[in-house]
């Protein structure tokens, strides 16, 4: 039992610290934070509003507006990456496919570039005298240059683009990774049974990746309801308040317009609701068990 108590005993010396510190900058913030959500005031001058801020929530416009902006990211693009990564990682696991690392890199290498340097480029790529609106020119796709930073839609469509290309190969690692441990005798298996690559793929492989597909589905949900750096440097939020985000609209609530932190601790907090109800709802969707 002493040896027992001992081993214990060191076993917490190790992660003392760790703990330590998740407790200071996670647990301490987020409690901050909470209390934060039921005050209201400038500066230090806050005080008890109760529940004044999440009834605010309900009539605010302007939250209204970002929450809907971050359904449509949500909505329109989570789907399209997570199913551009699967065919991507499928077609990078091909065992006669030459170049293979090459691709992978190329695919991976968005995923480790800087944010704010992806999304200024960006910027610039699709601004009205852009590279993209002059090659579509000049091929004869389009007349006159697409207004694809001032238009409300085709803001949103670059944003939808922006974060599509960042973060597809992401997703693809974590498909190409559980590809590579799947046994290579089912598939054969399955040729020789008559199966078309097709139904391998529906077949054999969605159902093998569902817990991949899960994990990617739910950080990349996560991911776009915190959505703030591409729509920060390239839009700005803009036209209007066309492409403002959830994030973004945290950032202005605490710096951009006169400061009322308690405010958006509970924009930030109404975030966290979305996240957790949709956390449950994909875990249910999947047949999860565990969600």
């Amino acid at each position: 039992m002493k040896m027992k108590s001992n081993a214990n005993k060191i076993g917490w010396a190790f992660i003392a610290l760790a703990v330590i510190m998740i407790c200071a900058f996670y647990f301490y913030p987020m409690i901050q934070a909470l209390i934060l959500s039921f005050q209201s005031g400038k500066g230090a001058n806050l005080q008890f509003v109760g529940g004044d801020n999440y009834a605010r929530l309900f009539k605010d416009q302007t939250f209204i507006i970002t929450l809907k902006n971050t359904f449509i990211y949500l909505i329109v693009q989570v789907p399209i990456m997570i199913v551009l990564a699967l065919f991507i990682s499928v077609l990078l696991n091909d065992k006669d496919l030459k170049l293979k690392g090459f691709f992978r890199t190329a695919i991976f290498l968005p995923a480790v570039t800087s944010l704010v340097a992806y999304s200024v480029i960006f910027k610039y790529l699709f601004g009205a005298d852009g590279l993209i609106n002059t090659m579509l020119m000049k091929v004869h796709l389009i007349a006159a240059p697409i207004e694809w930073i001032t238009d409300p839609l085709w803001a949103k469509i670059t944003i939808i683009i922006a974060i599509t290309w960042r973060w597809t190969g992401y997703n693809m690692i974590f498909y190409l990774s559980a590809l590579q441990n799947i046994d290579g005798s089912i598939y054969e298996a399955a040729r020789i049974d008559g199966a078309s690559p097709f139904r391998q793929f529906s077949q054999i492989t969605v159902p093998l990746l569902k817990p991949i597909i899960l994990f990617t589905s739910i950080t990349s949900t996560i991911g776009t309801l915190q959505l703030f750096d591409e729509v920060m440097n390239i839009t700005k939020g803009g036209p209007g308040n066309s492409t403002m985000t959830l994030s973004q609209y945290i950032y202005n609530l605490s710096f951009k317009y006169t400061p009322d932190f308690g405010y958006a601790a509970t924009v930030s907090y109404g975030v966290v609701i979305l996240i957790v109800i949709f956390s449950i709802l994909q875990f249910k969707l999947a047949g999860d068990k565990n969600g």
